[in-house]
């Protein structure tokens, strides 16, 4: 659940965090709005379009063209591309918006329905997926054809065999000059020369013990973000490949089965623990033709364990920086390494009073002088700093009690640094450029609201997307400073209008030692001050993992809204570890998960109880993944709450990965009293309010252990409680009939629970529901 928390903001819950708002309806017309069902939201033949139509996957071909890819509406409805994999690649003029197919589709279908051994129906797939990985200059697409790698030539319509092996081949890359492709093979890292298809094996070592160049689940999932276990860079001139080898022998297994097969299946995989070995990890280079290995020197961190956390080239391939951490994560070493020696030399070592996030690729510039920009959130917020081929400082570029969120690029012949951040809002972001020296901050995006923005490779336009509490999101192309060239999609989602929503207000709330807390209220839409309601809290509360948001939600927010027509009141407060307020405000947290989180929840629901119309006996909370865990805590460690539901938790910080669990708790010997406190198994015989368990069965980043152990807990202090499996589900429920049953087992627990006394069953909505 966490690699995407510590990717800075990209949450990974499942359905029903509160990241957004949705827009009020209100009008004559009122009367003859519909109201929402489950059906809208989940059913996979009935959903409805709440996303509109935006242009997902924009790459800019050059400073006036760009590539996108306009995906198929589903015939059951919901937005584009949901559940579909296919789309239409087209080349776009950015100044007119005038359209041409990027290939013939018709073409390639033909070529692959050529070949033998693919079916008419593959051909089609393949030759309309519309996601290919290209070369550099786009002439090539590559396609994977009964576990074999295949090169289709776009302009000369051929298609060339590349791979003849039963083992499949992970992560295809070409080079920057394009002439090769690079993958890993059965733990081993190989290229070819896609000209002659001759392949060459780089290392001869890997297996699926020992990986080279190919990220371990822990790796992949808390650091280098989860979608790709690619753990090998090429350097710019294409002649090198830095790669990881991570050897997992020391690393103990999980087991999932899956109960479904009619002889159980089991997944057995290696997963460390808080405390477990971590896999031990080497920084090689290797050249593209073949040759030895040569290993980064990383000799004097033999005396600790550690973490290779980034790996990059400097632009003239005569550096490769990387950044290591110590395993709990409480320095970072910027490092450059000699690529032909493996000689290294620290830059600079970051440290805070807490933990240290790892920086993203896109979180360092490079200047053509050598110098280049980092970000870093060492003065507790994150913000860029100019510095040295040498790793000594230049100056701190911005500042102040706001958060750089994007680092976008540098425009060196205009002067600017294009980043997004906070400057305006805690809840919103904006688009702003800097000088290099610190001076001119102009915010580029004008109304309030959440902005993004995707430069062309000059820096002289970008496509901007915005949305807010009221609009769903518009993409634009701008010029550099910030106007207007034409609107790209303005996205008028009628379907909103037809529904009777209410208008969710933003509010500040003070905790007791005067922290302003963002909070969001949802009520019903025909709310009524004199009368009492019940309220649902919908909750995250991980560190830097805000869920108040000035941005338009789509569809599965809109389930905030059913609640709401349901005569609940929904609620959504970050307490400062999640606020998004900087990591001065996150590092609250630091070797006590749970413990700041449930006294900031506490001041929200005092603010709640001050407000007459809110029934302080009918309060519940719901969350998923680290929501789960604070669900779960909440109740037992709280006698605030009426019911809870908590989703796929963490019940005990020792269950849960290493690298996650370490960065905020340290390792258990060395937190044991943070770990105690932390742990929900520990404290189920104080469990208050009635709870619904929710967990899938194959849930390989927190596993159902957590939930089962809890739920032994609470059978032997004699707790009464509710538990819903999902098999074959991992941490999300994807399967859209699960996801709907799912989804419908949670409002029918929250309307049994949070119905007045003698309200009946789930069938009799609570007051104020229609």
């Amino acid at each position: 659940m966490f690699a995407l928390i510590s990717r800075r903001l990209r949450v990974a819950s499942l359905l029903v965090l509160a990241g957004a708002a949705i827009v009020s309806a209100a009008g004559p017309a009122l009367a003859q709005q519909k109201l929402l069902t489950l059906d809208d939201l989940f059913d996979p033949q009935k959903r409805v379009d709440f996303t509109g139509t935006v242009p997902f996957g924009i790459t800019w071909l050059d400073d006036t063209t760009y590539l996108w890819l306009k995906t198929a509406r589903p015939s059951g409805g919901g937005p584009p591309g949901m559940g579909v994999s296919g789309g239409e690649l087209l080349k776009v003029n950015a100044m007119t918006g005038a359209t041409t197919p990027f290939f013939d589709a018709a073409r390639m279908e033909a070529a692959l329905g050529a070949m033998a051994g693919v079916t008419a129906d593959e051909a089609k797939r393949l030759s309309r997926s519309g996601r290919f990985t290209m070369n550099p200059a786009r002439t090539t697409a590559l396609l994977t054809i009964a576990g074999d790698t295949y090169a289709y030539d776009l302009a000369g319509n051929r298609v060339t065999r590349l791979t003849s092996d039963p083992a499949a081949e992970d992560n295809p890359t070409f080079s920057p000059d394009g002439r090769l492709l690079a993958f890993t093979r059965q733990g081993n890292l190989f290229v070819i020369d896609v000209a002659s298809a001759r392949e060459r094996q780089l290392t001869t070592d890997g297996s699926d013990a020992l990986l080279n160049g190919k990220l371990d689940w822990v790796y992949e999932e808390e650091l280098y973000g989860r979608g790709t276990t690619r753990a090998f860079w090429w350097s710019p001139d294409s002649a090198r490949l830095a790669f990881l080898q991570l050897d997992q022998r020391p690393v103990p297994e999980i087991t999932l089965t899956d109960h479904i097969a009619h002889r159980q299946s089991l997944q057995v995989f290696d997963y460390p623990k808080a405390g477990d070995p971590n896999p031990l990890v080497k920084l090689g280079v290797v050249r593209a033709v073949g040759g030895p290995v040569q290993w980064v020197d990383t000799q004097r961190y033999t005396a600790q364990e550690h973490l290779i956390v980034g790996v990059g080239w400097a632009p003239d391939s005569k550096r490769m920086l990387y950044q290591l951490q110590d395993r709990e994560q409480t320095w970072l070493d910027l490092n450059a390494a000699d690529p032909a020696t493996g000689a290294t030399t620290t830059l600079f070592r970051e440290t805070t009073q807490a933990w240290v996030d790892r920086k993203d690729d896109e979180q360092l510039a490079w200047l053509k002088d050598g110098t280049f920009l980092w970000v870093s959130e060492r003065s507790g917020w994150q913000h860029i700093y100019h510095y040295k081929p040498d790793g000594s400082l230049v100056r701190q570029v911005t500042q102040g009690d706001w958060e750089v969120r994007s680092l976008y690029g540098v425009d060196e012949a205009g002067g600017w640094v294009y980043f997004g951040g906070t400057e305006r809002s805690h809840i919103g972001a904006d688009v702003y450029r800097v000088r290099l020296d610190g001076t001119g901050l102009t915010r580029l995006s004008k109304a309030e609201g959440t902005h993004s923005a995707n430069f062309n490779p000059s820096m002289t336009y970008y496509i901007g997307t915005w949305s807010n509490l009221t609009t769903p999101t518009q993409t634009r192309l701008h010029r550099a400073d910030g106007a207007e060239v034409r609107v790209i999609e303005a996205n008028a989602l009628e379907t909103v209008a037809q529904y009777r929503l209410s208008t969710p207000e933003f509010l500040r709330v003070p905790t007791r030692d005067g922290f302003q807390m963002e909070a969001m209220v949802i009520k019903p839409p025909d709310f009524d001050p004199a009368q009492k309601y019940p309220v649902l809290q919908q909750t995250y509360a991980g560190p830097h993992a805000p869920q108040v948001r000035n941005g338009w939600g789509g569809s599965r927010f809109m389930y905030l809204q059913l609640l709401a027509q349901k005569g609940i009141v929904v609620w959504v407060c970050d307490n400062r570890s999640a606020s998004g307020k900087g990591a001065v405000s996150a590092w609250a947290a630091y070797k006590r998960l749970g413990q700041t989180e449930i006294a900031d929840i506490e001041d929200g629901l005092a603010w709640l109880a001050r407000q007459p119309w809110v029934d302080t006996a009918r309060i519940g909370i719901s969350g998923w993944s680290y929501g789960g865990f604070m669900t779960a805590y909440a109740l037992t460690h709280s006698t605030k709450f009426a019911m809870g539901i908590a989703g796929a938790p963490v019940t005990d910080w020792a269950l849960y990965d290493s690298i996650y669990t370490e960065r905020f708790m340290r390792m258990p010997q060395n937190n044991p009293e943070g770990y105690a406190a932390g742990s929900v198994v520990a404290a189920a015989t104080n469990l208050t309010g009635r709870l619904l368990l929710v967990h899938g069965t194959m849930d390989d980043n927190v596993h159902m252990q957590n939930s089962v152990q809890f739920a032994y807990e609470l059978q032997k202090a004699g707790k009464s409680f509710e538990f819903m499996v999902y098999p074959r589900s991992r941490h999300g429920v994807s399967d859209p009939m699960l996801a709907k049953h799912l989804n419908t087992t949670m409002l029918d627990f929250t309307l049994r629970t949070l119905q007045p006394a003698g309200a009946g069953t789930a069938a009799t909505p609570p007051t104020g529901a229609r």
